[in-house]
């Protein structure tokens, strides 16, 4: 197969930041997915539905001209929020989903939830109309290795808070382990996965072999190589459960080149040929559609882009730019190390 066309894409998890940064790398979204669930890890963060909006404004405001995208705004769950606020801000439309940080798991976290118990009410509300959490699914107890936060996570808090509030809406989003994908397939219609790109490409060597490479260094970070063909084979199994989130983080290159660099990998700009890389070398190009465009909305409950995209097979590799230039600094794009023949023509 040297070209297909898919249904326009949607990102289930990016980060566009603000400011200069967020004027910088939106045209690298916009470019080819039509909708997005916004993170709202801002500092400071986006708690309140009324901060959505205002949120919501300024990315409107920094779109391309033209460009058919629209922001799906979410809210930073804290141990203040406020239960009516949310299911406001959900029942009118504005956000889509609300986003659990365990506190200190990544970046611009440390505002997140310590204690689960204390935003039950938020929860329960939200089960009740319906509106998904997004999870960072880590533990951040520093008994717990940071290779085995994933897993931990899902059987001491994720299980029992879906036991103990079912019918909660649950998005685990950046899978990165086998037991992720497995628990992922277990749960039912009320649980979903997203997948990064990068993850279903690195392995924990990619940052640590022959020096440590900080634009692969993220969070959660990358696992074995066993965990890498599991999502590998989650993502293109068509599976209705796992969908595309790319977790598209930017941070300026003298930020993540760094003694205590950001977490995070730069996806925007190559996702969808090197998403086409991976479905061939799997032999699923038939299932790439399901993943980055029909899965994730059928979920969250909205329809499938109407508009169309065509990625071709070149004989010759492709380019990339190295890095995006925004005005806030250079932040670097993903680079898989390999050649990708694949890109998006229209």
């Amino acid at each position: 197969m040297h070209s297909l066309t898919l249904r326009r894409p949607d990102d289930w998890h990016l980060h566009l930041r603000d400011g200069a940064m967020l004027k910088g790398v939106l045209p690298e979204t916009t470019r080819h997915f039509a909708r997005a669930i916004i993170m709202p890890n801002l500092v400071p963060p986006v708690v309140t539905g009324a901060q959505a909006l205002a949120y919501r404004d300024r990315i409107l405001a920094a779109l391309p001209d033209g460009a058919p995208f629209e922001p799906l705004m979410t809210l930073y769950l804290t141990e203040g929020t406020d239960p009516a606020d949310v299911v406001a801000a959900a029942q009118s439309g504005l956000i889509k989903a609300v986003k659990l940080y365990p506190a200190g798991a990544t970046t611009n976290s440390h505002g997140g939830v310590r204690d689960l118990t204390r935003v039950y009410p938020v929860l329960e509300a939200m089960a009740k109309i319906g509106l998904p959490l997004c999870t960072h699914g880590e533990v951040t107890t520093p008994d717990v290795d940071i290779f085995d936060r994933e897993a931990v996570f899902i059987d001491t808090v994720l299980d029992p808070l879906r036991r103990a509030i079912p019918g909660l809406r649950v998005v685990m989003e950046h899978i990165t382990t086998s037991e992720g994908v497995a628990y992922a397939a277990s749960g039912g219609a009320d649980l979903a996965a997203t997948i990064t790109t990068h993850h279903l490409i690195i392995n924990r060597n990619h940052i640590l072999v022959g020096g440590i490479r900080p634009h692969y260094y993220c969070l959660p970070v990358a696992k074995r190589e066993s965990h890498r063909l599991a999502l590998r084979k989650a993502a293109t199994s068509g599976a209705a459960c796992y969908f595309l989130g790319t977790d598209s983080a930017p941070h300026i290159d003298a930020l993540k080149e760094h003694a205590c660099g950001c977490a995070g990998c730069f996806t925007a700009t190559n996702t969808m040929p090197l998403l086409a890389h991976v479905f061939e070398d799997e032999n699923a190009l038939g299932q790439l559609e399901s993943f980055t465009s029909l899965n994730g909305p059928a979920f969250y409950r909205l329809p499938a882009n109407e508009a169309r995209i065509t990625i071709v097979k070149h004989a010759a590799a492709q380019t990339f730019p190295e890095k995006i230039l925004t005005e806030a600094g250079p932040v670097t794009v993903f680079n898989p190390g390999f050649p990708v023949y694949w890109h998006v023509e229209s």
